[in-house]
């Protein structure tokens, strides 16, 4: 049996705190109000105080990494809860607004809670504090800390979510799985990539299941174990919709999270005993990946515009299941 850990037992966490860059002080003449103490001109020969970003900063840091107009039609992404011109000091990443998770972020002091998953994906008539997504909005609310949330627009941008993944397998070479009718030739959902050498489907799974972190769940395979993979097929998060881009890339092995059993089995049937293998994993691990990256992306973004933040990575694991049972 083997057990939910209390926390992502993760690849290398990279904290994104930065120190910023001088910003430049424009002269103030001598009638002039006097300069607030955080925005005063520093004494020759020191360096400037780095500034602390509004939300609107960060806001439109985010937009640069992960633009809204990569989301899918159907999602909800951009800011959940919290005013433009609040300052942010902290921010915290995460993949699901749990309320484990906004508790842990308050308890952090973050101004800022930045989830993969929308809280309100569905619209909604009430955020009553009787029902979780309500309590949610009013512990965000009340603590002051802004929530955010990049999706799928996360997803399909370069740098975000799927290259994360294809980066943490060794891939090289990699394209969309499916290309964003919104965004460049390198933006969409999923990517394809190759491996730097054909490896057995049994030591690449072995791979998937090093790199990502420990979930109850761990990770399940569908095809030869000795086959051989060079071609790897990749989406974050729920990913048995793509199949057809799958097979159209002609991939070796498809690695993605929550795997139907119907499509699984079509698909394996079709294949008969060759390509495309599959690699079940947990989604919550899949887009885990991307939290460090993704960190260290808005802090540098934040510092090339000379803000000092303190950007971390949330330690909760929201992984839904506790333990399992094997044979």
């Amino acid at each position: 049996m083997q057990s939910k850990t209390n926390g992502p037992v993760p690849p290398e966490q990279n904290s994104a705190k930065k120190a910023a860059t001088p910003a430049a002080v424009k002269a103030t003449p001598a009638d002039a109000e006097p300069t607030p103490p955080t925005e005063q001109a520093p004494v020759h020969g020191e360096a400037a105080t780095p500034a602390v970003p509004t939300l609107g900063n960060v806001l439109e840091a985010a937009e640069e990494l992960w633009p809204l107009s990569l989301a899918e039609a159907w999602d909800a992404v951009g800011l959940v809860t919290g005013r433009t011109g609040q300052p942010v000091r902290k921010v915290v990443l995460a993949v699901d607004p749990t309320l484990e998770v906004i508790d842990d972020a308050i308890a952090q002091e973050a101004d800022l809670l930045i989830t993969h998953h929308p809280l309100l994906l569905r619209g909604v008539t009430q955020v009553a504090g009787t029902h979780f997504k309500g309590e949610a909005i009013h512990r965000l609310i009340e603590s002051g800390t802004a929530l955010l949330t990049a999706h799928t627009n996360a997803d399909s941008a370069v740098g975000g979510v799927n290259d994360a993944l294809a980066d943490a397998f060794g891939l090289q070479d990699c394209v969309p799985l499916v290309q964003s009718p919104n965004g460049l030739p390198e933006e969409g959902l999923g990517r394809v990539g190759f491996l730097e050498k054909p490896m057995k489907l049994e030591a690449f799974a072995e791979r998937v299941y090093t790199v990502l972190p420990a979930v109850a769940g761990g990770v399940r395979v569908a095809g030869d174990r000795l086959g051989v993979v060079r071609k790897v097929a990749l989406c974050s998060g729920a990913g048995d919709s793509l199949f057809d881009a799958v097979r159209s890339h002609a991939a070796d092995v498809y690695v993605t999270a929550d795997l139907r059993h119907h499509p699984a089995s079509e698909l394996r049937e079709q294949a008969g005993a060759g390509h495309p293998y599959l690699i079940d994993v947990s989604h919550f691990a899949s887009e885990w990946v991307w939290l460090s990256a993704a960190a260290k992306a808005l802090g540098n973004v934040l510092h090339d515009d000379g803000f000092d933040i303190d950007i971390q990575v949330s330690q909760v694991n929201s992984d839904p299941w506790d333990f399992v049972l094997t044979p």
